[in-house]
């Protein structure tokens, strides 16, 4: 009986792995031509003035937003809560035109208050508690980064020594505050 030979298993399973190493195969060498290709313009580009400009502009330039400041959220939170009617609290009020030595300590007053009118939301059930919340969050996020290098000068002022002032009061102190901050 003769016939037409068929295929084993074995020889089955080869011929597929066969086929996988010459797909795996095509592709290595199809990346290789696209990694030579890419390496020659890359080369190219850096031989001439305006090759290297552009190269150092999007290699070594820092990726910023322009006008993009770290309490922009901070901001859009306290233009959420400053309309609050269900928020009435009294609060130390830093002075929005303390010298510039005295700004992060001042800000650290704004956002340590904050805590208490997060407290006073959470008591009340405020409409706002989320937004309190996100501001209170974002602040120590913020000043977290700076707590290593901070060092206070003796003429700031503990945020215990500012006048007390309403919800209001307080909140529109707060925002010039950020608003100069993001400005430097």
């Amino acid at each position: 009986m003769l016939g037409t030979a068929q295929p084993t298993r074995n020889s089955a399973r080869a011929l597929s792995r066969l086929e996988s190493q010459k797909t795996h195969l095509k592709s290595i060498c199809l990346q290789y031509q696209l990694y030579l290709l890419l390496n020659s313009h890359f080369f190219c580009l850096l031989k001439n003035e305006r090759g290297l400009i552009i190269f150092f502009l999007c290699a070594y330039v820092p990726k910023t937003a322009a006008g993009h400041c770290k309490w922009a959220e901070v901001l859009e939170d306290l233009e959420q809560i400053k309309t609050s009617k269900d928020i009435d609290v009294s609060l130390y009020t830093a002075d929005t035109d303390e010298d510039t030595e005295c700004q992060e300590p001042v800000i650290r007053c704004f956002f340590l208050e904050t805590k208490v009118i997060l407290q006073e939301c959470l008591i009340k059930n405020c409409s706002k508690t989320q937004d309190v919340l996100n501001i209170w969050k974002n602040g120590n996020a913020g000043l977290e980064i700076n707590k290593l290098n901070s060092t206070t000068s003796a003429k700031c002022k503990e945020c215990e020594e500012y006048e007390e002032k309403n919800f209001t009061e307080f909140i529109q102190s707060f925002v010039k505050v950020i608003q100069k901050e993001c400005k430097h």
